[in-house]
């Protein structure tokens, strides 16, 4: 059997949002007086403007719950072959902070730029992988 890769599986990827839309992120029941359409639509329209430079996508559930809107901020392929790893931030349901990310990630994002300080306060850690049958993670 030959196996055919798809020649968009080794295409170069921009800095990535993901973000979050599951059971918590982007409920107003959870968080009420949030836009949270709102700051999809800006973070789409910012990827749109980008000229490729910026890439949006939405997830069912990043997992940390408790600290939504999350939105992680993915490093480009060429940053990624550099050591960058992605960035988790929690509590993202201000236009201060939408705005602070999408300015990271079009200067560049993970290891391209340096973030905005303000960023630190919404810094989150990655939920830890879920454990297997054979006690692997995911």
């Amino acid at each position: 059997m030959t196996w055919i890769r798809s020649h968009s599986a080794h295409a170069e990827r921009p800095c990535t949002l993901v973000v979050c839309r599951g059971c918590c992120c982007g409920d107003p029941r959870k968080n009420p007086g949030t836009d949270h359409a709102g700051q999809l639509a800006r973070l789409r329209e910012a990827a749109e403007e980008s000229g490729g430079r910026l890439a949006v996508r939405t997830v069912d559930c990043l997992g940390p719950c408790a600290q939504a809107n999350v939105i992680v901020v993915q490093p480009a392929t060429e940053a990624r072959r550099k050591g960058a790893r992605a960035s988790w931030f929690g509590w993202v349901m201000d236009d201060t902070a939408t705005d602070d990310i999408v300015d990271w990630a079009l200067a560049g994002g993970p290891g391209v730029a340096v973030p905005p300080d303000a960023l630190d306060l919404h810094r989150i850690e990655p939920p830890a992988p879920k454990k297997t049958a054979r006690g692997r993670g995911r």
